[in-house]
This record gives structure tokens, sequence and C-alpha cells, in this order.
């Protein structure tokens, strides 16, 4: 198992649209924790260039990570919306894909990889079969103990407890604004609930941004803590510059569905505030639609019409070097879990 060798309790997030770099990958790899490629909204030839570049940078292990592909939206669904945005923007072409699902699989099959974890759903059991078959441990993204169950029965060996307060996409297995109306659990107590209901290897992520937020999800049973947003800021991240400024002020987040017709967690701005009262489930119809006016917002350096996906506690990422981010929270980890044990704790 991954995480029963690594020299420190840290997973790098996936963050895919650019943040992911085969530079950022290898930096966490190289410092001890584990470092995981974003493989969506990549061909799967832009996923084997990454991996090759990723195998070139570090002889340590890694994981990529997949979107597992939905449904289609009726174009109904989406009319609504798509007239509201095109009123004042210029707008892509609403249209589904399967980000490439299958050529990626077979990729993954043929130049196997550590690990292949998954957001948005869980492969299934003849597909993690072909994954253990080469060798590649499967990880899947969970936000409920029930999604948590699918994942154990269809052969996950590593569950991802994704908790509300997570940057980006939340990775729920279905997206369905009918469920708007219950909160999304946090971190502390989903992995509360996943140790209980199912009986796999842990990942935390949401909201961690410190070696004490690490050694918190470590106490409450995760075997490490996943983090993405914190690594927005390292010189090797692909951040572009609208978001990697924005960040760094005390913005609130909220879930939106506005950018991309699937539920994510960014920084307040207007487009945001704007359209997420409006905007359906329509995931990637509206994030193809979008595409052109984010693009154009990145290169005028205008925030207001950027996703800046962002985790709760994202003021508090520093501008560092990967690598020594790494070792930072490491050190910062044994500290706390340090503090904590030298707390008395009477009993009866």
């Amino acid at each position: 198992m991954i995480l029963d060798h690594l020299d420190v309790p840290i997973v790098l997030a996936p963050m895919a649209g650019g943040p992911s770099t085969p530079e950022l990958t290898a930096a966490v790899a190289e410092a001890g924790g584990f470092g995981q490629l974003a493989a969506g909204y990549l061909s799967a030839a832009d996923t084997a260039a990454r991996i090759t570049a990723t195998r070139a940078a570090t002889a340590e292990p890694f994981g990529v990570n997949l979107f597992v592909p939905g449904p289609a939206t009726p174009a109904a669904d989406l009319a609504d919306y798509l007239a509201e945005l095109g009123a004042d923007h210029e707008l892509g072409d609403a249209r589904f894909d399967t980000d490439d699902w299958d050529a990626k699989l077979d990729l993954l099959v043929a130049d196997p990889v550590a690990a292949v974890s998954f957001t948005f759903g869980c492969p299934s059991a003849a597909e993690i079969a072909r994954l253990h078959a080469v060798g590649s441990e499967v990880w899947v993204t969970v936000t409920a103990p029930g999604e948590a169950r699918v994942a154990v029965d269809a052969g996950a060996d590593v569950l991802i407890a994704q908790g509300a307060e997570a940057g980006g996409h939340r990775a729920s297995f279905v997206d369905r604004p009918a469920d708007d109306a219950t909160d999304p659990l946090g971190l502390l107590a989903l992995l509360q609930l996943l140790a209980a209901a199912a009986d796999r290897p842990l990942v935390a992520t949401g909201g961690i941004a410190t070696g004490a937020g690490i050694a918190a999800a470590l106490a409450a049973g995760a075997a490490a803590a996943q983090l993405g947003t914190v690594f927005l800021r390292c010189p090797e991240a692909g951040t572009n510059p609208v978001h990697r400024t924005a960040i760094t002020a005390d913005t609130p987040t909220m879930l939106t569905r506005a950018f991309t017709g699937r539920r994510a967690r960014g920084l307040r701005n207007r487009f945001l505030l704007e359209h997420t009262a409006t905007a359906p489930a329509g995931y990637p119809e509206i994030h193809y639609a979008t595409a052109p006016l984010r693009a154009a917002a990145r290169a005028a350096g205008n925030a207001d019409e950027v996703n800046l996906w962002a985790g709760q506690t994202h003021a508090l990422a520093p501008e560092a070097p990967a690598g020594d981010l790494v070792r930072t929270l490491a050190a910062e980890t044994k500290t706390a879990l340090e503090k904590a044990l030298s707390r008395r704790i009477q009993c009866c």
C-alpha cells in the first residue's frame, strides 16, 4: 500500500485546469509526499505526455486522476441559463463529452502508474480490476458514506474523503440541485462516518493548509492528508496569475454551479454572485459554454469572471517552492501531534 511507505503523510490534490503540472507532482514526490497528476480536461495523448514528463523529473511513485463521466444534460435544461449568459457574453459550444475516458483508461493499463484516483464517481468493478491487474492502486474520492460503500463494493483500495471545505469541484457521484438543501458534510464529520462505514484507508481533503490541520486529520483516522489550494502559489504550479493573486486576499468562498454546471467551491466574485442562483446542473456542457468568457477574463486580468477555485483556508497558502512547503508542513505536523499528545487528559 502506497500510504504505508510515504515519508510524510501528504498527498498532492490533482487540480485540473492548469495548476497541476509534472513539475509540481514531481516536487511533492521528491519531498516525500505522494504527487498526483490531474488528467481532467486533457486528451489521452496529453495525459501520456505529462506522465512521461513527470517520470523524467522523479523516480518516485505518483498517481493520475481521472474524471468519471456522467450522463449528458438535456438541452432544454440548459436553455434559460445559456440565454441569460449569452445576453452579455460570447459563449462556447455547450457540448457533452466523456473526457476521453476510454482512451485514458487504456493508456493507464498500457502504461501503469502507482495509483489511479477518480473524481465525480466510481469506475466499474471491471474497470478497477483492469487497473489492479497491472499493479495500480485505485483511489476513489467520496463525499458521503453511501458513496464509500459503492466504492468499496467495486474494489477501491483507498477512499479520499472530501469535506465541504475543499476548493474546486465537489466530487459527489451525482450532482443534484435537489440535494442543495442538505449541507454537505464537513471533513471531520465525514472522516468519523467513513471510519464506521468502510474498512479502507482514508485520505482526508478539504480546508487543510497547515501542519496542525494535517495532524487533526490523522488524529481523526486518516492515513494521510490531501492538499490542493495550499500549493497554488508554488512556482511549480501552473496557476494563472489572476488566480494566484486572488487567493492571497481574505475573500469568502461559496459553492456554485455558475461556471461549470457542477457544484464547486471558489472565491466570491461578481460572476459567481450574479449567476449562482440560476445556474443549472449541467456538467460538462456549462463548462464548455463558459470557457471563452473565462479565458478572456484571465487574459484581461479580470478576476470577476474567472472561476477562482479555492478551499476555505486559501488565505494561508504561502509563496514557496513545493518541496520546501512539504518539508515545512511535515515539521509542523510532527510538532502539532507532539503538542496534542503532551496534553494531560484525565479520565475516570
